[in-house]
């Protein structure tokens, strides 16, 4: 499986799956999902929120409606509303479900954000080396690329060198 960090907006990929960094709602508000709903539309929000509530560190599967794949898994790495922040846990697990479902509906190329850190608290550094050790321990039957994207310059430079040092 090809692993790689990238820079950009995750609304504007291409992929099979898009992962939205979520709270346990579902509900799209800002950050990641705020991207993806902008250019998703309120439809995939309606969608998600439909899905929702759902436990810590679990994962909800939306057609990706304006988007350009299959499908956005909602990772719930944070709790939502105020009710405290993400922690490794969270993050590793909602990382590992977040694989484990993409491949299971026979996806080949995901795009995944920096879950659990930015709005929902965790430490960006801690976070993406976690989130690179479930994406190179992870065993796909249908994944061959997993792109881990960060949205700015500074981002991309603490994630690549959190990603190089795992």
């Amino acid at each position: 499986m090809d692993f790689e960090v990238i820079r950009g907006d995750i609304a504007d990929q291409s992929a099979d799956a898009l992962v939205n960094a979520a709270g346990t709602s579902l509900r799209m508000g800002s950050g990641v999902a705020g991207a993806l709903r902008r250019r998703g539309g309120e439809e995939l929000n309606e969608a998600a929120m439909e899905r929702g509530p759902v436990d810590l560190g679990d994962v909800a599967v939306t057609d990706a409606y304006g988007l350009d794949a299959a499908y956005v898994i909602h990772a719930a790495a944070m709790p939502h509303y105020g009710d405290g922040e993400a922690t490794a846990g969270s993050v590793r697990d909602a990382t590992r479900n977040a694989l484990a479902t993409a491949d299971g509906r026979g996806c080949e190329s995901l795009v995944i954000p920096a879950l659990g850190c930015g709005v929902a608290g965790f430490d960006l550094r801690e976070g993406a080396r976690t989130i690179a050790e479930e994406i190179r321990s992870f065993e796909p039957e249908s994944l061959t690329d997993v792109r881990f994207i960060a949205y700015s310059d500074e981002e991309y430079r603490t994630v690549r060198e959190a990603v190089e040092g795992a």
